[in-house]
């Protein structure tokens, strides 16, 4: 999307999964005095092996970033209020199954990171569309957007 960054320049967003539990001691409230630094420097070295996964499809990554924002569970937990700073479902791979958009509520229905098709800024559109396909048929569908002007 050409509106998310300024001409010639583009917007990367990579994630690993890490535990809460790496990140709790710098809780508010938690925090030992003198730990933002400690907390700074757990973030680079947390971040550190995706760059250099990076760097071996971005050999000049370095000299091109102009705007680095880390993220860990705590800021998660903070900014977005999930509950210790989960990123999409508490499912066990293997065992349990991303969730579909019905619930057991009428006429209350789910979307986003935590039901199929998952993580992840497409799969977060895909399940509002996949949503709204549950509610209208594909020609409904089709017919909105015809009255919208959008078709």
């Amino acid at each position: 999307d050409p509106a998310l960054a300024p001409k010639g320049k583009h917007v990367l967003h990579a994630y690993t999964l890490e535990p809460f539990s790496n990140w709790a001691q710098y809780e508010a409230g938690v925090r030992p005095r003198g730990s933002r630094e400690q907390y700074e420097a757990q973030k680079c070295a947390s971040a550190e092996p995706l760059y250099a996964a990076l760097r071996r499809i971005i050999p000049d990554l370095d000299q091109r970033v102009e705007v680095a924002d880390i993220g860990t569970p705590l800021t998660h937990k903070r900014y977005l209020r999930r509950h210790r700073g989960t990123y999409g479902p508490a499912i066990v791979a293997g065992k349990d199954m991303f969730p579909g958009p019905a619930t057991p509520i009428a006429g209350l229905y789910r979307v986003g990171d935590s039901v199929v098709p998952g993580i992840g800024v497409p799969a977060v559109v895909a399940s509002g569309m996949l949503c709204a396909n549950a509610l209208v048929s594909p020609a409904e569908n089709d017919s909105l957007l015809r009255e919208l002007n959008y078709h």
